[in-house]
């Protein structure tokens, strides 16, 4: 279950004391008197909710963005892949686009190319528990930095706003996935040397990815010795769990001849089904049974009888195998 998120500035208690003009309770030295009056330190009353705020993990940091599963994907699975974000307030004047991306030469958050557009970095590492706010603070920076300069890591302010209150809502997030990391580079000619160098290991460690455009948030992989479908999903995990363990004890979990589902794993607060592939089998092989696999699974998320025996077992071999990424 996702832990309780921190509360808001507007949200959190707040004894009467020496306020700011707004209600809000000034940030001073942590051993410091707290300025709300209570006679405590502050790191010991207003600066311990200030800390917990900043450090508590967000277990489902995407949620309400549109293209959730996706947005995990992009952060736990795919190699190279952008996809263009609509702003709720629109481009600032000079910004012709802003571009969401894997990752960024150099491991930079972000960067603002010489041309204004703004590219924003999705598996940096964060320094807080919420990637949301963290990327957020990114945005924000990345705007406003000067054109052609990369932007650096922070900790984000933990009453900072999120990506869910600077993306528009209705905008419809559309990844594309690469081949390589030539998106880097629009001139590949004038690239610095380090960019070059950069450019250069990404694409040798790149896993071949494809995502399956007849369902959501599926991705085929290749790998040396077989290849593997990861399906990031949207549903509850424990009736993911049954439905997934209906399917696998009627023998109706596989993908096709050779297929298999060989368990799931847990990544920002959702399950990640994955199937091992022959190695002959390609992205568009496994189209149609993702599509036929899709209605059978729609069909046992709908039953609410309990577990027989069978499934039951079923399910536990495929907890058993489960892992958490994040």
């Amino acid at each position: 279950m996702a832990k309780k998120r921190p509360q808001t500035k507007a949200q959190r208690p707040q004894p009467a004391g020496a306020a700011g003009a707004d209600g809000a309770i000034p940030v001073v030295g942590g051993r410091e008197p707290c300025p709300c009056g209570s006679g405590r330190r502050y790191k010991a009353c207003h600066g311990r909710a200030a800390a917990h705020a900043v450090t508590e993990l967000v277990q489902r940091p995407f949620e309400g963005l549109p293209g959730e599963c996706d947005w995990v994907a992009l952060r736990e699975l795919v190699p190279a892949a952008t996809a263009e974000l609509t702003l709720k307030d629109g481009l600032p004047e000079g910004v012709p686009s802003v571009t969401l991306a894997t990752v960024l030469p150099m491991a930079w958050p972000a960067l603002r190319r010489d041309d204004g557009s703004v590219l924003i970095g999705l598996q940096n590492d964060t320094a807080s528990g919420d990637i949301s706010r963290d990327l957020a603070d990114t945005l924000q920076r990345a705007l406003a930095a000067e054109p052609g300069t990369p932007v650096q890591g922070r900790r984000a302010p933990a009453d900072g706003p999120r990506l869910q209150e600077l993306l528009a809502a209705d905008a419809p997030f559309e990844p594309v996935v690469h081949s390589g990391f030539e998106f880097w580079v629009p001139d590949a000619e004038n690239a610095t040397p380090e960019v070059t160098a950069s450019l250069e290991r990404a694409n040798a460690a790149a896993i071949p990815t494809v995502r399956l455009s007849g369902v959501d948030a599926a991705y085929w992989c290749e790998t040396p010795d077989k290849n593997h479908l990861r399906w990031v999903m949207p549903h509850p995990e424990e009736r993911l769990l049954d439905a997934l363990a209906r399917l696998h004890a009627q023998g109706r979990s596989s993908l096709g001849e050779g297929t298999r589902l060989v368990g799931s794993f847990r990544a920002h607060g959702l399950t990640v089904p994955v199937w091992d592939l022959p190695s002959e089998v390609r992205a568009e092989d496994v189209e149609k049974p993702a599509a036929e696999f899709a209605e059978r699974l729609a069909a046992a998320l709908a039953v609410e009888e309990p577990l027989t025996p069978e499934e039951r077992r079923a399910r536990g071999g495929l907890t058993n195998r489960q892992v958490t990424l994040s």
